[in-house]
């Protein structure tokens, strides 16, 4: 699967299509329990809805317990949507089928896009969406997706609303996408009030297990099939919503916490890297940085090249194929050496390899380098974001735009990982499969976990994060 350029289609109408839809046929369903389309299926019934399996090569067989069809003409029911897991190449047909058999909407999964085929469906009224995953989406409109650190790009005044309603009176949706400011994002984004109480502050969750509804809701879990809490390793509510705030106010697709900022550095470079491979960083680095990348990393086999950031050519020339990321800090700490990081994401990009930029000292107030073309953006949130020097932290927060499956350079995001029985994380994860994997396998094994408690302070100090930096900047110059 390849990255695409995403569609702004209005959650508006992806929330009017989740809540009208009963019946879906999902086109290209598999038997096999970590592909894709199985952990879409199983969630999707999970939330209520019917989804009647269409693959030729499993016909008549029982899938989750629905029959098998070869063609979407064959199913005997009425159906409302149909949801695509075939190549771009075969959505013509796949359109023309459901228009044959009167299905509304057409949905295709993450990486398909053709737009001869969206227009011939539009010609004859049907919903088209394309390059976007229906499970995803639900969890996403529904909140579940922030319990994850993913940005939901939603600020909620109010505890959040299921997308198929149960009170007496719904919420209108807005007509179209809100967007909002900096300062707004830096004191809501990611958290809701709590809808038991409706209490407006970020609860202190200082708990490290949470209860599962049966045994096949803990299998889902553990699996990744479905989107939650399993232990305070892996995620946490109050540390999920600093997660999203600041993949938030960074303009990412996710992010993951980790105990310190040398603790995030470790889950990006053990996410990446295999033993021999190498990377080139900026010699202008904060010590322990420095100490990390040069002699700790060593003994796990990973080599860095250290050059000059003053020149972006000195990365290019210090690349071997062996690289697989280049490393800058945005203000150098100390010196507060200046990167051009749009030159250096161009030789970053040129060797098909991603840029990781240490936002610390900058942080989103100042720059946001996903913006001028970083792929992984990363924070000691001890410093400037916590900004009281109580509270230990790191994060690691991605852009989603990243190609991870080109060139087959990246294989823990590509190939079948050991520890999840073969899934494929960039397959099934799309624009946040690095982050999961992060929190999902490097997280999980080492433990670099971010207390509760520290996530909450950090909470706290992010609220104030445009004040103190325009204070920071007014001192600098008189300095």
């Amino acid at each position: 699967m390849s990255q695409l350029d995403p569609i702004p289609y209005s959650d508006a109408q992806l929330r009017a299509i989740l809540e009208r839809v009963k019946t879906i046929a999902m086109v290209g369903a598999s038997s096999n329990w970590n592909r894709p389309s199985y952990f879409v299926m199983k969630y999707l019934q999970g939330k209520g809805y019917r989804v009647i399996p269409v693959n030729p090569g499993i016909v008549g067989q029982e899938l989750l317990g629905e029959k098998v069809y070869a063609s979407l003409r064959d199913i005997p029911d009425s159906i409302d949507m149909v949801d695509v897991f075939r190549p771009a190449k075969e959505a013509t047909d796949i359109v023309k089928d459901a228009i044959a058999i009167g299905a509304p909407v057409v949905w295709m999964q993450l990486g398909i896009r053709n737009d001869a085929a969206a227009a011939l469906g539009e010609a004859a009224d049907i919903e088209i969406i394309m390059n976007r995953c229906p499970k995803i989406e639900f969890g996403r409109l529904a909140g579940e997706l922030s319990w994850s650190g993913v940005n939901s790009s939603i600020i909620q005044n109010r505890a959040p609303q299921a997308l198929r309603a149960r009170r007496a009176k719904e919420r209108p949706a807005p007509s179209h996408n809100l967007t909002y400011g900096f300062e707004t994002r830096a004191v809501h984004a990611g958290a809701a009030p709590d809808p038991v109480t409706g209490a407006r502050s970020t609860p202190i969750y200082q708990t490290t297990s949470y209860v599962f509804d049966d045994v096949d809701h803990a299998a889902g879990l553990f699996n990744l099939h479905n989107f939650g809490y399993i232990y305070s390793r892996l995620n946490n509510p109050t540390v999920a919503v600093l997660e999203e705030r600041i993949a938030s106010l960074e303009g990412g697709r996710a992010a993951v916490a980790a105990a310190s900022g040398h603790a995030a550095q470790f889950l990006i470079f053990f996410t990446l890297l295999q033993p021999g491979d190498e990377f080139v960083a900026s010699r202008n680095l904060y010590g322990g940085s420095l100490t990390q990348f040069g002699l700790s990393f060593k003994k796990l086999g990973w080599k860095c090249h250290f050059v000059d950031p003053t020149d972006p050519e000195n990365f290019r020339r210090a690349l071997t194929p062996q690289c697989k990321a280049i490393f800058v800090e945005n203000l150098a700490n100390p010196g507060g050496i200046i990167v051009d990081i749009e030159k250096v994401a161009q030789v970053a990009h040129d060797a098909g390899i991603p840029l990781i930029v240490d936002n610390t000292l900058a942080t989103p107030y100042l720059c946001r380098p996903f913006e001028w073309g970083a792929d992984i953006v990363c924070h000691s949130t001890t410093k400037f974001l916590s900004g009281h020097g109580h509270s230990l932290g790191g994060v690691v927060v991605e852009s989603g735009r990243f190609d991870w499956s080109q060139g087959n350079r990246f294989p823990s995001l590509t190939e079948p990982e050991p520890a999840y029985h073969g899934l494929k994380f960039f397959e099934n994860f799309g624009d946040f499969a690095f982050t999961t994997k992060a929190r999902a396998v490097a997280l999980r094994d080492f433990g670099p976990t971010l207390s509760p408690m520290n996530a909450f302070l950090t909470i706290t100090g992010i609220e104030t994060l445009h004040l103190r930096m325009d204070r920071h900047v007014e001192n600098a110059k008189k300095v």
